[in-house]
């Protein structure tokens, strides 16, 4: 699976591209300027910071969802963080931002350098949706407090164990809408299940109803630890989608607690059995089971040992 620039909807709004003809504060502006340029000093791509300047001119004070594309060559141009931060004054009814809408013929994620995201929740305190994608210098540098924050998602192909820990910690007591996109090793993907403790055993956020571990090349680990996690009896929403999760994971799930609460279960990109699959939806007939995008594992012989390799669906 590979990302593509050309998202057609954010945060339930249809996307424009800036600058068009339409004043709709209804839509979600888009800002990108794809420019390749390997210089070396680390500094923010002239022409983006440009195009943003005339948008926070145009638009700033009457936009409410904003996305940003890509900010020149996102490998070697940091992310407009700063940017952003100083020019909140200008976006008084911003409450939806998607920093990082860049696709792979873009950049890969993992080449994308981005920076602390964290003060995009302090620098816009009534941000209610915030998404991030990135995985160079990708930060979150908090604990931070937002009191009106009620989705975040962070798409990585390896999430760090910092991040996720200071995202952990933060003070997010709207919260009821976590994606977390976990990753691999390879790619800086440390985040384990004792750094995900806290939260899979209820502590945290008490509105929480959506949660998401996508992506994360330890998912029937993970399935096993949901299976009796606390927090799974409060959640509508339980996310284990783009990740290696097969029959081992989906047998710890239907041995676990119930799940019959549940209104979604997404296991989209999965590596089950049609055996497995069949009995796992069949058990949850009352819930939306999501097993669309069925994997094969990667089988070659080593030594005369036949090896099987499963693969997230996003790393570099």
């Amino acid at each position: 699976m590979t990302f593509s620039s050309d998202t057609s909807a954010f945060d339930g709004r249809r996307i424009v591209e800036y600058p068009a003809d339409d004043s709709s504060a209804t839509v979600a502006w888009r800002v990108s300027h794809h420019e390749y340029d390997n210089s070396t000093d680390v500094k923010l791509n002239e022409g983006f910071r440009a195009k943003l300047e005339a948008f926070l001119t145009d638009l700033g004070a009457e936009t409410e969802s904003l996305v940003i594309g890509s900010w020149g060559y996102a490998a070697f141009s940091p992310a407009p963080i700063e940017q952003l931060c100083a020019a909140a004054p200008r976006l008084p009814r911003l409450r939806s931002l998607f920093l990082g809408d860049i696709g792979a013929e873009e950049c890969e994620i993992s080449w994308m350098k981005v920076g602390d995201v964290s003060r995009l929740l302090t620098a816009f305190p009534l941000l209610e949706t915030l998404q991030v994608r990135g995985g160079e210098d990708f930060r979150f540098s908090g604990p931070v407090r937002n009191d009106h924050l009620r989705r975040l998602v962070v798409q990585s192909g390896g999430l760090g164990a910092g991040f996720t820990t200071a995202v952990l910690t933060s003070e997010l007591p709207e919260l009821t809408d976590l994606e977390l996109w976990l990753g691999v090793d390879e790619y800086g993907g440390s985040t384990t299940l004792e750094t995900l403790r806290p939260l899979l055993d209820g502590k945290l956020f008490p509105r929480l109803r959506r949660l998401a571990l996508r992506n994360a090349e330890n998912a029937d680990e993970i399935a096993t630890a949901l299976a009796q996690a606390p927090v799974v009896a409060r959640l509508e929403t339980l996310d284990l989608a783009m990740g290696t999760f097969g029959d081992q994971g989906a047998a710890a799930l239907l041995a676990g607690q119930p799940l019959t609460h549940l209104r979604e279960l997404g296991l989209e990109f999965h590596y089950m059995s049609d055996e497995t699959t069949q009995a796992l939806v069949e058990a949850l007939a009352g819930v939306e089971v999501n097993v669309d995008d069925q994997q094969e594992p990667d089988e070659y012989e080593d030594d005369g040992v036949t090896i099987s390799e499963r693969y997230t669906a996003v790393s570099e």
